[in-house]
């Protein structure tokens, strides 16, 4: 009684107080839940496991016994058995507890990589020592560079005091990196180690670097000690962050040798003294001369002249330039570039951004950069732009938004959404969404009236010429994942985005327990006003029961299939291009008719495939208006489009145009 007495004690005084030690380095939103896993699962698990091994361990012993020994030995000693099983189990966690210690700045890089770190989660002073045993021992590289990063996210104004005394031993790379992250807040009472550091052999963009902490941090600088960098033999990086310096912060004669220096240098016949030389532009204050190159430069044979010809537009912000930002971010070779350059530009860049993003006649690609660099520019400014895009648009512009939105780090869309339009704007979106699939189940209904069964998978692929009404019916299927997928979205603004993205995960898998256990977290979760809706179609019910649970929402009249394909049109604003075709063909293929302004409002589609679709529905339903129409259609800009029109041209023999009305 008393050996179990001390036991207990033991138990619930040292072991029970002391474990949730282990559990500290890891970030405050996910420890709660690792802990009660730990405790609740892997504790008993391994506590059972222990058990089996020690009967495991006795029985072998039996097992191999030698002969000539007496098995009561071995019976007396079990004991002392147990004591050594458990000393070399010690001895494994206390080497577990050591690995653990040692991943601790790993853990909190990838913490932060995943926006799950704050500075509240942290010892702000072990982790700089951390920080520095890491860069002392020899890891990775990467393991160094993603340690710097982390120090320079949560401490940025005093990454220097940790990183100064630790740039002799560096590598290179590491040297530029922690001269990259140190320029951000330049600090006076390290000149005398950059300093120090400039006059050793240093590579190009090491020395750069350095120079530029140097002359940009001291009050009054001696602009002369740059004038030997400006020699034709210096490498092109220092000489050219050596001419933009000058140019900064020297005098008229200073300013004119270093003008001359850029102006040599961007007019090279040599890549890397192009490059360098329209760099040095941007780094500078005054241009003086040099934008007459500009226009040289932007058609310039080499693509990284062009994107540093970018940068220096944003950096400079020549608003004249502006329009060679926007065509830059619709090729490819550009794109990335450009973008980056209308982020820089902060604020001035949302009209910018705007006008491409919401041009129909850009491909989805663009405009989804343009979206995306507004929630990189994350101004309360850019924020509002995307939630004002987001209340009036829809399909997959509205998808792009809500991803935007939720990406943008701190929670920030989040908080700025919910600030603008409340919880009741979140809800009145997913009351939007759900009536838009009542609308198509009121659709699947009147179009399929033999199946009045639950949906089929989306995306569901067939070996067999599908019919226009099964195209267009597994096209309606697409629109109503698309849809639930968009609804998922709007709850995470309002609910935890592990709870719905694993109530998400359950019900897509499409697996009878999996969907019912999405379901049920769900029902545990989310408490909108529209949840019974929500909930009924998400379920495998039939589209009957379906349209029931969305009765509050939209009311259903049954009508002829025509009818409800010209009804289904009137909302052509909330179809998918392929949706939209599909429609078209099915009109054509039943003999349909539609109305005109129907016809031609989709003639006027920006996407190709949708005006072949039309195309095709007027050479069955009013060839008299197609005569009409084909003479202004011969110059489409869809290749197969401009074809498709010359055939119907021959066929229906009409007299080519040369001047369109």
């Amino acid at each position: 009684m008393i050996l179990r007495f001390l036991d207990e004690l033991f138990h619930y005084t040292l072991i029970e107080t002391t474990g949730t030690v282990l559990f500290q380095p890891l970030p405050e939103n996910i420890r709660s839940d690792i802990q009660t896993l730990v405790n609740g699962v892997f504790e008993p698990l391994s506590t059972g496991l222990s058990g089996i091994g020690i009967l495991l361990l006795l029985w072998l012993i039996n097992l191999f016994l030698p002969d000539g020994v007496p098995e009561g030995i071995f019976q007396q000693d079990q004991s002392l058995i147990f004591v050594v099983t458990i000393i070399l189990l010690a001895f494994v966690w206390l080497w577990v507890v050591w690995k653990i210690r040692s991943q601790y700045v790993r853990l909190l890089v990838r913490s932060a990589e995943r926006g799950r770190l704050g500075t509240t989660d942290i010892d702000m002073r072990s982790l700089k020592r951390s920080v520095v045993d890491e860069l002392k021992q020899p890891t990775p590289e990467a393991d160094k560079r993603s340690c710097m990063e982390l120090l320079s996210q949560l401490d940025p104004k005093n990454v220097g005091e940790t990183l100064v005394p630790l740039l002799e031993i560096m590598s290179p790379n590491l040297q530029r990196q922690a001269l990259e992250l140190m320029l951000d807040y330049p600090n006076p009472a390290h000149l005398e180690a950059i300093r120090s550091l400039s006059r050793s052999s240093l590579p190009p963009e090491v020395l750069a670097l350095a120079l530029r902490y140097i002359w940009l941090t001291e009050s009054n600088p001696d602009i002369n000690q740059l004038k030997p960098y400006l020699q034709p033999r210096v490498d092109p990086v220092v000489r050219g962050t050596a001419a933009a310096l000058i140019m900064r912060r020297g005098d008229r004669e200073q300013k004119a040798a270093a003008t001359n220096t850029i102006r040599r240098m961007i007019v090279s016949n040599q890549e890397p003294e192009r490059v360098m030389g329209v760099r040095a532009l941007g780094d500078a204050d005054y241009m003086q001369g040099l934008r007459v190159y500009l226009n040289d430069l932007l058609a310039d044979e080499s693509l990284r002249v062009r994107c540093s010809v970018l940068e220096v537009i944003a950096a400079t912000k020549m608003e004249e330039y502006y329009g060679s930002l926007l065509k830059a971010i619709s090729y490819r070779s550009t794109r990335e570039a450009a973008r980056m350059a209308l982020v820089r530009l902060g604020n001035e860049a949302i009209p910018l951004l705007i006008r491409i993003a919401t041009d129909i006649y850009k491909s989805d690609l663009v405009r989804l950069q343009a979206w995306s660099a507004l929630g990189d520019i994350g101004t309360p400014s850019a924020l509002d732009t995307l939630i004002d895009n987001l209340l009036i648009s829809w399909g997959t512009t509205r998808r792009n938004i809500l991803r935007i939105l939720l990406k943008i780090p701190d929670d920030a869309g989040i908080e700025r959404t919910l600030d603008r339009i409340g919880r009741n704007g979140v809800e009145t979106l997913i009351e939007q969404e759900l009536m838009f699939i009542g609308q198509i189940y009121s659709t699947l209904l009147d179009l399929e009236p033999e199946k009045p069964t639950a949906p089929i998978l989306p995306y569901t692929v067939s070996l067999e010429v599908a019919s226009p009404l099964e195209m267009l019916c597994r096209a309606l299927r697409n629109l109503e994942s698309d849809a639930i997928d968009r609804c998922f979205l709007l709850m995470k603004f309002l609910y935890s985005l592990g709870s719905i993205q694993a109530a998400a995960f359950n019900i897509r898998s499409g697996q009878q327990g999996n969907i019912a256990r999405g379901l049920e977290i769900l029902d545990n979760t989310v408490d909108i006003s529209r949840k019974r809706a929500l909930i009924g179609i998400l379920d495998n019910h039939s589209i009957v029961q379906k349209i029931e649970d969305l009765s509050p929402l939209i009311s259903y009249k049954p009508m002829t299939p025509s009818d409800r394909l010209r009804r289904l049109l009137e909302f052509r604003h909330f179809l998918s291009d392929w949706s939209l075709a599909c429609c078209f063909h099915q009109a054509r293929s039943a003999s349909w008719s539609l109305t005109a302004e129907q016809t031609l409002m989709c003639l006027r589609h920006p996407t190709g495939f949708v005006r072949e679709a039309v195309l095709a529905y007027l050479k069955m339903g009013a060839r008299q208006a197609l005569v009409e129409l084909l003479p202004m259609l011969q110059t489409d800009r869809d290749p197969l489009v401009a074809h498709q029109v010359q055939q119907l041209i021959s066929e229906l023999a009409v007299h080519r145009k040369t001047e369109m009305p």
